[in-house]
This record gives C-alpha cells, structure tokens and sequence, in this order.
C-alpha cells in the first residue's frame, strides 16, 4: 500500500493513491482520493440510509470522496458496499490520514485537570464528523 507523495497536478485538491483492494476479484488498483470539504462532513447526515442506520455514514462518505478506483468512475455507494470490510478500513484510514482527522487531540479534564490523548476514532466516522445521534430528525 503506498500513497503518492503529493497532490495530483490534474486534480489539485486530489490524492493520487496506489493500495490493493480485494474489490472485483482485482487485487493491484490504483485510485483517486479529493480532500473532504465540510458539505463532505455534513450532507450525508441527511441521507435517509445514515439516519436509518449511522453505520452507512462511512459508505456516504467515501462515495463523496473516493472518486475513481481502477477503471471504476464514478465510485457509487454500490461500490463502497462492494468492497471487503478489510479494503473498507484502509480506505477509512487513508481518508482520516489525508484529510488529517486521525490526529489525536489533547483534552484536560475540567474536574481535576488532568490532561489526556483523546481516543481514536472508531470505524464509521471521522473526529469530524458530528455523531448521528446528535442530529434531529
């Protein structure tokens, strides 16, 4: 798995990514990756399919961003259902290591002031992206 050391020069806002993916029986893609604006964030918390079931947040998600892997373009929630959980998770990742979501934030406890590394995100989201409970339906 390896990433392209810079931004892709046809797509500025874009990464230029090599990884292998189980999808489709293909095992060496290559693929393209744009940076998450906010409407990325956002928008997919009033998908009908994420307020039914907050899990599908990551399958929005990646659809918005994920825009070519291999020859497949567009890239369609079908296709980020279609990937292996294992492809799911390194593409979770790199999206969290390009758009810098995964950095660990330290908080201090206003009780004792303890000051402490926040833990990591879990699958299904970005520190980012708000939690679904907390959007009104």
């Amino acid at each position: 798995m390896t990433i392209a050391s810079s931004l892709s020069a046809s797509a500025p806002a874009s990464l230029v990514l090599s990884f292998d993916l189980a999808f489709a029986d293909l095992y060496r893609r290559d693929g393209l990756m744009r940076l998450a604006t906010a409407a990325d964030e956002i928008l997919p918390l009033k998908d009908p399919r994420v307020q039914k079931n907050a899990a599908y947040l990551t399958v929005i998600l990646l659809s918005r961003v994920v825009t070519r892997i291999g020859s497949v373009d567009p890239v369609t929630p079908n296709v980020i259902e279609g990937l292996f959980a294992a492809d799911l998770a390194y593409l979770q990742a790199l999206y969290n290591e390009i758009n810098r979501a995964d950095e660990r934030a330290t908080v201090v406890c206003p009780q004792c002031q303890h000051a402490f590394a926040m833990e990591d995100a879990l699958a299904g989201g970005s520190w980012a992206t708000p939690s679904i409970s907390s959007v009104r339906r």
